[in-house]
């Protein structure tokens, strides 16, 4: 049984907010909207640190992006980060093109194993990668580089370790870090992703022409620079753009990712949905070789099918966990400085309040009796405040180009008639599909 299932059966006790133990770490659960939002954005900031686990601290020394201290270094980071993604594209029309251009390898990809069972994983992996890898480390990797299929493998496996029990053990009892056990893995496999990395970093520092930043690494670089020039305050150096690398890198993957694997097991268990999506995308699409990200809007049930997905499938259940920047009161419980606290966004996707069909997979939970996309209050799968992910307009961007690029050139069929797509998930910071095969079928 998962840390997911616990918790809801404890919710069903204790209520929205209750404390438990991980380990030796004390934290509090929080659940439902009105005490996610006043946790998330009322009180965004004074619940906007990130809990400093030994594990954490160890893989990224308080530095970089996601699970970095909420303060003067994590917020410069922030403003940076974010200033360059939008000079390299984010949220215009050259980042839209840079995801279509992925999109042509990836149907590449899938048309050598029409009419035949395949894995799409690595192909869907290998293509939501390369957006980021093109925006930070300035290029995209061929779909058969198996030293980067490598560094992925070892992404996902360690996204899925860090929740399990003995990274618990090990946050709680330090002393078994030399110890010949399981949670050992976890630093072999930081240690040959930061390899990679680092290769990535010496190639830029070797090959950069300061004045001409190629991507965010030279950019990052440049901003190096200026501080040692004019004597800065110092919170850029190498180590946190190290960080911010590896952060980049696995957030604009891994959730991503998923997703687009969630959405292909979902239109194959609902061949009919599949269909509808199909309808409207051509219908939008007209005689145009691919659809343009504005086209959305006039996509109400493929919008639909792809926030449903979202939600029935909880991608990412807990979001990253927050802690209290100060002692602090909260449904009149104290909940002490440093605290760990677990947002549970996945008690958003089935409340019976706020959902027409909260335990069943159906798209109309986001269209109101006219068919027009409705914005969903209790929808939150980016989580909200401070914290948010600042991948989210990417994200969305990556998930309706993909997807319906996919769904204009193949129909994906479940292999075995006399079976259904396992629709259950692999526990882990963000929740996969198990790996699943499917038959391409060419619709063009």
């Amino acid at each position: 049984m998962n840390l997911i299932m616990y918790i809801y059966m404890f919710s069903k006790v204790y209520g929205p907010v209750y404390s438990i133990y991980l380990g030796s770490m004390p934290a509090v659960v929080v659940q439902g909207l009105k005490a996610l939002k006043e946790i998330l954005m009322t009180r965004g900031v004074e619940f906007a640190d990130r809990p400093q686990s030994r594990i954490i601290r160890l893989i990224s020394n308080e530095k970089g992006l996601v699970v970095a201290p909420y303060g003067q270094a994590w917020k410069d980071h922030r403003r940076f980060t974010l200033s360059t993604l939008r000079n390299f594209g984010l949220g215009k029309k050259s980042m839209e093109e840079r995801i279509s251009e992925e999109s042509s390898y990836l149907i590449q990809e899938f048309e050598k194993n029409k009419d035949t069972l395949t894995d799409p994983h690595f192909a869907i992996d290998n293509a939501v990668s390369n957006i980021i890898c093109s925006i930070v480390f300035g290029r995209r990797y061929d779909y058969d580089d198996s030293t980067f299929r490598d560094v992925l493998n070892l992404v996902h496996e360690n996204m899925r370790m860090v929740t399990g029990i003995w990274a618990q053990l090990y946050n709680a009892f330090g002393f078994i870090h030399y110890l010949p056990l399981p949670h050992r893995k976890i630093f072999r496999n930081v240690d040959k992703v930061f390899g990679f990395l680092g290769n990535v970093l010496d190639e830029h520092r070797k090959s950069r022409q300061p004045g001409e930043p190629r991507d965010y690494i030279d950019c990052y670089l440049e901003e190096l620079d200026k501080e040692e020039q004019h004597n800065g305050k110092k919170t850029f150096d190498i180590r946190n753009l190290f960080t911010c690398m590896a952060d980049l890198f696995v957030a604009g993957t891994e959730t991503t990712s998923a997703s687009l694997e969630w959405c292909l097991l979902y239109m194959m268990a609902f061949p009919d949905v599949q269909e509808k999506c199909r309808n409207e995308i051509d219908k939008v699409r007209g005689d145009r070789e691919r659809l343009n990200y504005e086209d959305r809007v006039s996509m109400p049930y493929t919008q639909a099918v792809l926030q449903e997905v979202q939600r029935f499938a909880s991608v990412v259940p807990l979001g990253v966990s927050h802690a209290s920047l100060e002692d602090e009161q909260l449904n009149g419980f104290t909940i002490p400085k440093g605290t760990i606290i677990i947002t549970d966004l996945s008690s958003l996707n089935y409340d019976e309040t706020y959902w027409k069909y909260p335990h069943e997979f159906n798209p109309e939970n986001f269209l109101n009796n006219d068919g027009e996309l409705i914005k969903a209050e209790a929808f939150l799968p980016f989580s909200a405040g401070p914290r948010v992910c600042l991948g989210e307009n990417l994200a969305r961007m990556e998930i309706f180009l993909f997807f319906t690029t996919l769904l204009t050139h193949f129909e994906f069929q479940w292999p075995d008639p006399a079976s259904t797509p396992d629709l259950t998930p692999v526990f882990g910071v963000s929740q996969a599909p198990k790996r699943f095969k499917i038959r391409l079928v060419s619709k063009k």
